[in-house]
């Protein structure tokens, strides 16, 4: 039997933030997704962040995309705004949503299918205008709703779990919002919390467009074409009345270890992924020198992990479009009706 529900009961001795919430305030339903998934130490991340920097529940609106990534706001921050947009298509709502009231903290949250493929256009204008926002890509290589595939961002060379290798040139997002304006652009790894947590904090905090890509594995698409015991082999030897799914339990992957420090990390495949933490004297205000840095360490088969850059300057869509300090859902008749000599006056700039 499963439960969905949390128990609203806690222990009245929970450790409380600043404004009197526990941890527990933060969070949301349980999560469907499969035991041991990097998604789910992502939102733990989120949670801590947010419980950590003493910011109110309700302060936050959540958007996400499709995907098993875009499923994962219903497990974090249960007591803030949320909508859930169609398929790539979440950047352009959180816009509107972040136009009509500038006064809310925006989080958005995407996977490599959502954001590289078919929403790499929207993922490109976001970061281009400076919204005001925290962009997290939980970023897997795969599509695991549709079982398997490559992403967009799966490595060239890589093996599908039926043995396909992977011939397209991998979309590096980093790279890619860099280039795109991008002003605070960070890599993470789902398995090393003491360096995620910080990183989303330091999003929140920062006014523009905040992107991290954070590496998650899957732990569906790990049984190998010959076994036995796979999935596939199961369901094409067995006839069933129901078509049933059952995921073996995973513990999750994590990874601690020091800055400047290089660490190959096992997945539950069997698959190795060599992750490299920047050192602490490391530059994050050289956007040029990052792209380098990164290209050159991608040569040697390394993903980097950290601040990679940041604009201490940055201004937001705001500022840019010169919109008003007033959120403009609060706007009344009068200010929206101002007269016909404001309107004159906006007819003579015009001319």
């Amino acid at each position: 039997m499963t439960y969905l529900a949390k128990p609203k009961l806690h222990h009245p001795a929970l450790p409380k933030n600043a404004l009197g919430y526990t941890r527990r305030d933060y969070e949301g339903a349980i999560s469907t997704l499969c035991a041991g998934c990097g998604h789910d130490s992502i939102s733990a991340g989120i949670i801590q962040a947010f419980y950590e920097l003493d910011i109110a529940p309700h302060r936050v609106a959540k958007l996400s995309g499709i995907g098993c990534s875009s499923k994962t706001p219903t497990y974090f921050l249960g007591n803030s705004h949320g909508f859930n947009s169609v398929h790539g298509r979440m950047p352009s709502v959180l816009t509107g949503a972040a136009l009509a009231n500038r006064d809310l903290i925006y989080l958005g949250v995407s996977g490599d299918g959502d954001s590289a493929s078919i929403g790499i256009g929207q993922f490109a204008h976001v970061l281009r205008r400076g919204v005001n926002m925290v962009y997290i890509v939980e970023n897997n290589g795969v599509y695991g709703l549709t079982k398997g595939q490559f992403s967009a961002t799966a490595d060239k060379g890589s093996k599908s779990k039926r043995g396909a290798i992977n011939s397209d040139e991998a979309i590096d997002l980093v790279l890619l919002a860099l280039a795109l304006g991008a002003t605070f652009v960070a890599r993470g790894f789902s398995g090393d919390k003491t360096q995620l947590v910080p990183l989303i904090k330091a999003a929140i905090a920062h006014r523009g467009a905040a992107f991290i890509d954070v590496i998650s594995p899957c732990v569906a698409f790990n049984n190998h074409t010959g076994s036995t015991k796979s999935y596939d082999y199961v369901r094409d030897h067995n006839d069933a009345v129901n078509r049933l799914d059952f995921m073996p339990t995973r513990d999750p992957i994590t990874a601690d270890y020091p800055e400047g420090a290089v660490r190959d990390v096992v997945l539950h495949d069997g698959g190795v992924i060599r992750l490299r933490k920047l050192d602490a004297d490391y530059d994050a205000s050289d956007k040029v020198a990052a792209m380098t840095y990164l290209e050159s360490r991608r040569a040697k088969g390394e993903v980097v992990t950290g601040l990679l850059y940041v604009d201490a300057a940055s201004d937001d869509m705001h500022a840019a479009m010169k919109t008003i300090g007033v959120p403009l859902n609060a706007l009344r008749d009068a200010d929206l009706v101002p007269g016909n000599a404001a309107l004159g006056d906006v007819n003579a700039s015009l001319r």
